[in-house]
């Protein structure tokens, strides 16, 4: 019995290492989201269309190739989560793309970063979960950190907008990682990936083909809406998921919130959006939780097993 309680525990922390990994590459990939957004000369429908179309393709070919179809494993019940679940997720995009052409992408990726409160929120009051003074604390810092870098209280400020754009798209998101947590499971996180962007592309064509006879998209715009919906939308999201499978929606979207400091140091030498004293002290606030929150969680899971 102690051999193998020790065998089963560097296998536990291997699991949850990489599933640290997978959260934290998710969360590069998603700090170049609001990047390209920016780059792109599209508005918001055309983006988030594109993206998930790309997806949808690098998705599909790559579930044929390893042999992991899409339709396994699928009844009723879980394709209509699958589908509630591309709801929410069109609502995050559409709503994050908005932020980003209104308030710039510091800014937007800052209010989304806001999900890992609305995550606990959710939990508490539709779930009734309790939650620990330690994640608690954890999320108060996240909070703080956007505080920091509201850039004014006026509604009437263009930065304020797109905060407030980026707010609804962080709870767009935490009710997509709460679904994706609590009711998708026994899915390939490569399957649900692909779902959830055919939902999102289904939803949205419908508004591309007007705003498609408006815009013109240059071969660099194609080029980057490959990018956003191969590697920024299909591998992040697949990893996300993935790491979903270990950790709680909590923990991850705490990792997922590093993706503000990836976009703000991005969008300072790309776009000159050089940032205040007190929107980089928000992020190192940012940074500093989530780090904790990492390590925290590693020692009670290796504690547990």
């Amino acid at each position: 019995m102690i051999a193998s309680s020790n065998v089963a525990q560097p296998a536990c922390a291997s699991v949850h290492r990489n599933a640290l990994v997978s959260a934290h590459v998710a969360a590069i990939l998603f700090g170049l989201t609001g990047i390209l957004g920016a780059l792109i000369q599209a508005d918001s429908s055309i983006i988030t269309f594109a993206r998930a179309a790309f997806a949808v393709l690098a998705l599909g070919a790559f579930a044929q190739l390893q042999g992991r179809p899409v339709f396994r494993g699928l009844d009723g019940r879980r394709l209509a989560v699958l589908v509630a679940s591309g709801v929410f997720l069109t609502s995050h995009w559409i709503s994050f793309f908005i932020a980003v052409k209104v308030g710039g992408v510091a800014v937007a990726t800052l209010g989304f970063a806001s999900f890992p409160a609305f995550i606990a929120l959710i939990d508490r009051l539709v779930f009734r979960e309790r939650i620990a003074f330690g994640e608690a604390l954890l999320v108060a810092m996240v909070t703080f950190g956007l505080v920091l870098v509201v850039p004014s209280f006026d509604f009437a400020n263009q930065g304020t907008k797109g905060l407030l754009w980026g707010l609804a798209s962080g709870f767009s998101f935490a009710v997509l990682a709460v679904i994706n947590r609590r009711y998708i499971k026994g899915l390939d996180s490569m399957q649900v990936a692909f779902w959830q962007n055919l939902t999102v592309s289904l939803l949205v064509a419908p508004f591309v083909v007007n705003s498609l006879g408006q815009h013109v998209l240059s071969t660099l715009d194609w080029i980057y809406l490959a990018v956003l919906g191969v590697l920024c939308t299909g591998l992040s999201q697949y990893l996300f998921v993935r790491s979903l499978k270990v950790l709680d929606a909590r923990s991850a979207g705490l990792i997922i919130a590093l993706e503000p400091v990836y976009a703000i140091a991005c969008a300072w030498a790309l776009f000159s959006e050089e940032p205040s004293l007190r929107m980089l002290l928000g992020a190192a606030i940012i940074i500093f939780a989530t780090v904790i929150s990492a390590r925290g969680k590693k020692a009670v899971e290796a504690s547990t097993h």
